[in-house]
């Protein structure tokens, strides 16, 4: 093992910054070589790539976003596209890659690594919706984001007595929703995993309205429905005021907490260790504290599992 490249993939997520500084430092302190390729699987089918040094990974620790910049590629899922890709790696003299990113950046890293490219995944998404590890970077901040709105939100909804609708990023999960809603104290939190009622939603508010609540906050996971549409049902149902605000990409943004920075230098650490203790076609992941290993094909293989005794606890703490 002499050259490692590195590239982030998919949806941006805070930390992958302080991933890719992790990665970087602790090859070179081994005295391996670094290249960084630029805008994903795209950097690698057209050949965007340069040397890292000590330097290219300085001051981006508290960045959000990725330095690396990142990409749909498309043309990586077509034959042409992944020869192209293995064509460029060979001529990069890389030994090894550490993909950042998803699920979806995962299964490219196992297509490569099938093709007999030594790899590693981190797991950079805010969703938290891979298996194999307690927490993904950007998670933690992405949670924080929407409960500063939460926050915020509350003080117009007291003043004005009205219920306010948040939408939040999960199409097909509702990580950051009971998360959030959790620590913001939402009256309902709705999600793609939990069947729901509009008129148990109703019957929460008017419970609510009776022991003199000034308002109600309710989170929904824009995988469920259209927060909007949702909050016309309501208002006709119930005739209280509604109001829907959608943070959309507000909650990728932003300094990442010390917790994801944290994590992120600890998996980027890991992965590098990882090649060069000769182990490959495996993702980095978190359990109970402890940095772990995953093969692909098993943490691909199977859905993240959805913590329902939290979700219980939010709806007896919601009462």
């Amino acid at each position: 093992m002499r050259k490692i490249g590195v590239l982030t993939s998919g949806g941006d997520a805070p930390g992958m910054n302080a991933a890719l500084r992790a990665v970087v430092r602790k090859a070179i302190y081994h005295g391996l070589e670094v290249v960084g390729f630029r805008r994903g699987f795209h950097g690698l089918i057209y050949g965007e790539y340069a040397p890292m040094e000590l330097g290219s990974v300085a001051d981006i620790i508290h960045r959000g976003g990725t330095t690396l910049r990142t990409a749909r590629a498309p043309e990586f899922l077509e034959p042409v596209g992944r020869e192209k890709a293995l064509e460029t790696i060979s001529a990069s003299g890389i030994d090894a890659l550490i993909v950042i990113g998803g699920d979806g950046s995962f299964k490219g890293a196992a297509a490569l690594e099938g093709a007999g490219i030594q790899t590693i995944g981190i797991p950079g998404t805010i969703d938290n919706d891979i298996a194999c590890t307690e927490y993904s970077i950007g998670f933690d901040t992405a949670v924080n984001n929407v409960t500063d709105a939460i926050n915020k939100v509350r003080d117009t909804a007291t003043s004005h007595e009205r219920v306010y609708l948040i939408e939040v990023m999960g199409r097909t999960t509702g990580h950051i929703a009971l998360a959030a809603g959790v620590a913001g104290g939402a009256e309902s939190i709705l999600v793609p995993e939990v069947p729901f009622e509009l008129d148990h939603v109703c019957e929460r508010l008017h419970r609510g309205v009776r022991r003199g609540k000034l308002h109600s906050i309710i989170l929904v996971a824009e995988g469920v429905r259209s927060a909007i549409d949702i909050g016309k049902q309501l208002e006709d149902l119930t005739k209280m005021e509604t109001r829907v605000t959608i943070l959309g990409h507000l909650q990728r943004g932003g300094t990442p907490t010390a917790f994801d920075r944290m994590l992120a230098s600890r998996m980027g650490a890991a992965a590098v260790d990882l090649l060069r203790s000769g182990c490959h076609g495996q993702m980095v992941g978190i359990e109970a504290g402890q940095i772990c290993a995953t093969p692909f094909a098993e943490a691909l293989a199977q859905d993240k599992p959805f913590p329902m005794d939290l979700y219980e606890l939010a709806t007896i703490l919601a009462i």
